[in-house]
């Protein structure tokens, strides 16, 4: 066979064996290794490349944001800051149809600037949010729907792992990528709103819910206590950058070492709670840098097949256009969205089409935007629609059915879609803070 047919076959092989269920790193760096020796018959090579690979990951500096960001959220979710500031939001769109809605859409924007996981927003606010939502009459499958489809404002919304993974396979500044994600991730929370505003006001069966007048205010006392310390970090990590006082990873490091201050202020960090933070923060970086290892061997074994080029010159002849190629590429995330999760599809779409973006002098900052919103789409769509089974997972609620998870989340991922099409279309969305 050529190195194009094994390339071709090695890809289908990766995708089959993670929808059968094989962990991730494990099908990527395995196929890529098989199909490297295949194509160079020469199995000291492809050892050689793979402990390249494992050195480069290990070795990058940038890398040093994974392990301090995963440990700043973990902090912070453990020092109740997403419940602070969903009580306070609460107050403030206390008195509009889908208030409680709207107050959980601004709460995880919040949330997700100083924990930038998915899966932690979703856990936190349906043990948060639904209830209170359920409890004021709201249609269950609107109150787990805001949940899912804000929930992933984590994964677009600085820091977020997504951009740092996207980061490391496109080899792009790790706080240029969190920049760029600043406005599209408040665009996308703006447009939540709006969408509960909308159904809310033309239909209202579907949202449900009442209005609360005799909701007691909270002093201004009680509001600074509850939102200072969140605006406090997310000014120390964002501002740290966008001034260029900061590196991503010092500012990682910066604000890790502030949440801990707050958490052990507020007197919400035990000993045993720290542990365990450090336990998990471990667990993820160990699988974070697994899968960058994977990425990293698979990128060379498409360039050995020769299938981004491939890709390149099957457009270039096809005479496609600008739009045409970015429907396919849309296309494609949103299929691949229906069978395996945000990181698989990043890292196996992405060394594919990099170097057809390239060739188009388009902006390599821009397009890990457009595919991480693209890839976070198909966290609410079935069948593995992860935040949605996170939701499921966490609620106590046996009359809450995963069917009624994804179908609140269908209106959310509409809109997504039609954010995703925005900012393809107007790059600078994504680029005017770099």
């Amino acid at each position: 066979m050529s190195p194009i047919e094994i390339g071709l076959i090695s890809v289908a092989a990766i995708v089959f064996l993670i929808y059968a269920g094989v962990y991730i790193p494990v099908a990527l760096g395995m196929v890529s290794f098989i199909s490297i020796w295949l194509m160079r018959d020469n199995f000291t090579l492809a050892l050689n490349l793979l402990k390249v690979a494992v050195g480069d990951s290990a070795m990058e500096y940038s890398f040093a944001t994974i392990p301090l960001f995963t440990f700043m959220g973990l902090i912070v979710s453990k020092a109740g800051l997403g419940r602070d500031i969903y009580e306070v939001m609460t107050l403030r769109f206390r008195k509009v149809k889908g208030g409680i809605g709207m107050a959980t859409v601004g709460a995880n924007a919040v949330f997700a600037a100083v924990t930038g996981s998915s899966i932690a927003s979703a856990s936190v606010f349906t043990k948060v949010s639904v209830p209170q939502m359920i409890a004021q009459d709201y249609n269950p499958r609107f109150a787990v729907g805001v949940v899912a489809g804000s929930s992933v404002l984590g994964m677009i919304i600085p820091p977020s792992a997504m951009l740092i993974i996207y980061s490391f396979v496109s080899e792009q500044s790790v706080g240029d990528m969190f920049l760029a994600g600043v406005i599209p991730g408040i665009m996308l929370a703006i447009a939540y709103v709006g969408a509960i505003w909308v159904m809310g006001r033309y239909t209202p069966g579907f949202v449900g819910g009442r209005m609360v007048e005799d909701t007691e205010w909270m002093s201004g006392r009680e509001i600074a206590s509850k939102t200072l310390p969140t605006v406090f970090l997310i000014t120390i990590v964002l501002g740290g950058i966008y001034t260029g006082w900061l590196t991503a990873v010092e500012a990682g490091a910066a604000g890790a070492l502030v949440a801990l201050i707050i958490a052990l202020v507020r007197r919400s960090m035990s000993l045993r709670t720290f542990w365990d933070a450090l336990l998990e923060t471990g667990h993820i970086t160990a699988a974070i840098l697994f899968l960058i290892t994977a990425a990293s061997i698979y990128s060379r074994m498409l360039g050995m097949a020769g299938l981004p080029n491939q890709l390149q010159d099957l457009l270039a002849g096809s005479e496609a256009s600008f739009w045409g190629i970015m429907i396919l590429y849309i296309l494609l995330m949103l299929f691949l969205g229906t069978l395996l999760d945000t990181a698989s599809i990043i890292l196996i779409v992405v060394p594919l089409f990099l170097p057809l973006v390239e060739a188009l002098d388009m902006s390599l900052i821009w397009f890990g935007i457009v595919t991480v919103v693209g890839a976070e789409i198909g966290l609410l769509t079935p069948p593995l629609g992860i935040s949605c089974f996170v939701i499921k997972s966490t609620l106590n609620d046996d009359s809450i059915s995963l069917k009624d998870v994804f179908m609140g989340a269908l209106p959310f991922a509409f809109v997504m879609l039609i954010i995703l099409l925005i900012l393809i279309q107007f790059p600078i969305l994504s680029l005017a803070l770099i």
